[in-house]
């Protein structure tokens, strides 16, 4: 992980340096903001408060909340006009490697800061520490193309021997056993993996090994380790190319799951019927999560090892990574609005219309307290 962070900080050498602009767009197809059909323009969400904001938002990471991100996007600049909002989905560890080097004033990840990151983070934030801040739950789906298969079960321990080339064939028996009235094909499986650095293929290692730790030795990464596959950049490209290829499997969030039609696979976790992968049961996943982090810190903690009936177990918490103290002071005004915005009622009610999981009412209660303190 630090080889590839080296890598994206030589590249980034030569980019102009922004000064004090936050930038934070949406790039991506999807519209899931709603409002106004006439105009075409969102509705303004009710409860912001753009206080001093303004000027431009400079932030990347994670591509598994791109599409929250448009959303959260669209009404918060139709409530406050005068923010213009960047967000580039380069994937967790490119976001964070950039928000480290003082580029952009917040970095979106799948997974919370590691330790070394925290350290690092003291020289940008100057006077403080980077903190994490959950704002997006979701399933990570585990999407496939197999015509004629169209209620497909999975468990932890088939998922990680095809992702990781030990089952190579749509009807081995292992599945098969899985899906007794399946008419499974002997076409040849077509894994694809993340070919970026992504918090997405971390929390699914984290699964992995939580919940089949005798067919996947790999420690949770960033970067792909797993044997086999072939790779594709970001959720999007996964996605892409599960739709089309004959006989392939990926994972990815479930909103590019639902924006590209293709179907998931159900979760056997030992409860009582196999766990379909919906905003939900993603909610009843992530609600037994545990805040770890200290002070201003929510990293948390999720149950990957769930047998809750109606509890998906592949499910990730997207943080945005701030300052508690030390961010830029003419960017300040402007980051606290729009995270104000994204943890409000209002703007985790587009979570769900959005393919994504609300966060948990007493988590988002503790995101409301912290972001106003922020410095």
């Amino acid at each position: 992980m630090k080889l590839q962070r080296n890598r994206l900080r030589a590249l980034s050498l030569g980019a102009v340096a922004i000064s004090g602009a936050l930038v934070l767009t949406a790039c991506g197809s999807d519209d899931n903001s709603g409002g106004d059909s006439a105009s075409g323009k969102p509705a303004a969400p009710s409860n912001v408060k753009c206080d001093d904001a303004k000027g431009q938002l400079l932030a990347s990471g994670s591509s598994a909340q791109d599409n929250a991100m448009q959303a959260w996007v669209k009404a918060f600049q139709t409530a406050c006009s005068g923010v213009e909002i960047n967000y580039s989905p380069d994937g967790s560890g490119a976001g964070i490697t950039k928000w480290l080097q003082g580029t952009t004033a917040f970095a979106g990840s799948d997974s919370a800061l590691a330790p070394d990151e925290t350290t690092e983070s003291k020289k940008v934030c100057k006077t403080g520490q980077g903190i994490n801040l959950p704002m997006v739950g979701g399933p990570i789906a585990i999407g496939y193309n197999l015509p004629g298969v169209d209620n497909l079960v999975l468990n932890a321990d088939t998922i990680a021997q095809i992702f990781d080339s030990k089952i190579t064939k749509w009807n081995d028996p292992a599945i098969a056993k899985l899906n007794p009235d399946a008419k499974l094909p002997s076409t040849d499986i077509q894994a694809f993996h993340r070919s970026d650095e992504s918090g997405t293929t971390q929390n699914l290692g984290k699964y992995l090994q939580a919940a089949a730790p005798k067919s996947w030795k790999y420690e949770p990464d960033k970067a792909w380790k797993a044997k086999g596959g072939q790779s594709a950049s970001g959720s999007s490209g996964v996605a892409s190319q599960v739709k089309s290829t004959a006989g392939a499997i990926g994972y990815f969030e479930l909103s590019y799951a639902k924006s590209n039609s293709i179907p998931t696979a159900k979760v056997d976790t030992g409860a009582s019927q196999p766990v379909e992968a919906t905003t939900e049961t993603a909610s009843a996943g992530i609600a037994a999560a545990k805040v770890v982090g200290t002070g201003k810190d929510l990293s948390l903690s999720l149950d990957y090892k769930t047998k809750a009936d109606g509890a998906y177990p592949i499910i990730l918490v997207t943080y945005e990574i701030v300052c508690d103290k030390g961010n830029k002071s003419d960017a300040l005004p402007a980051i606290k609005a729009f995270l104000n915005y994204t943890a409000s009622e209002d703007g985790q009610k587009i979570l769900s219309d959005a393919g994504y999981a609300p966060l948990p009412d007493e988590i988002a209660a503790k995101v409301r307290e912290i972001v106003p303190t922020i410095a």
